[in-house]
């Protein structure tokens, strides 16, 4: 895989006024989408805590003998710890979005694409953002033709960092029209013109699918 496909587009920002006034509108649409998201899984735990019956203890459970306090006696769930700031971000708080560039792309020119993260629970997380553990990935059917984790390794496999709540998290990847594969000494032929699917992968999350064409 061409080693600037990924990386080069990360560190040097696009200069196109059209392009970064597009980061900022999506920018702002994810954000307001995360925001809806936790919004509704807040309420939803809220609702399950207050039912009816859950905070009053019955009159047999009163008069019931004191076994001990242990847990799997009284049928009582040991509650799970809180999310700490810094700990590994859950997949259920994340919210990963992909927007291409274009739908369709003459010969010779690059798809580009803006991977997007935001973290939606309600503490500070840490999450590796490298190109394996953050992956876009190119279909075309069942055929798996490109993929932003094959052939990554090194410093560029692993990138942590710290996600405050609701600050996304935006990576530009372009890609360079050629298949990829975990054969890194090979060098892999042209995508053929066609139509496409890009789709973002973060653990067991997946964007909506970005269908695109090449010329």
């Amino acid at each position: 895989m061409d080693p600037d496909t990924y990386r080069g587009d990360v560190e040097a920002p696009d200069p196109d006024v059209y392009w970064r006034r597009r980061v900022s509108v999506l920018t702002a649409l994810l954000v307001v989408v995360a925001f809806v998201v936790w919004a509704c899984t807040r309420s939803s735990d809220e609702s399950a805590q207050a039912r009816p019956g859950d905070a009053t203890p019955s009159a047999s459970a009163a008069l019931a003998p004191d076994d001990g306090g242990s847990p799997e006696a009284s049928g009582t769930a040991t509650p799970q710890a809180a999310q700490r700031p810094g700990d590994r971000c859950q997949d259920k708080d994340l919210v990963v979005h992909l927007e291409g560039l274009q739908e369709v792309y003459p010969e010779g020119v690059r798809p580009r694409f803006l991977v997007m993260l935001v973290n939606t629970g309600a503490a500070e997380c840490t999450l590796d953002v490298g190109p394996r553990s953050l992956e876009m990935r190119i279909t075309s059917g069942s055929d798996r033709v490109w993929s932003s984790a094959d052939c990554v390794g090194g410093e560029d496999a692993t990138q942590i960092r710290r996600l405050a709540r609701g600050v996304p998290f935006v990576r530009s990847i372009s890609w360079n029209r050629r298949r990829s594969g975990r054969d890194c000494s090979a060098k892999h032929p042209e995508a053929r013109a066609g139509t496409y699917v890009a789709t973002a992968i973060a653990g067991s999350l997946r964007s909506e699918k970005t269908v695109f064409h090449l010329k």
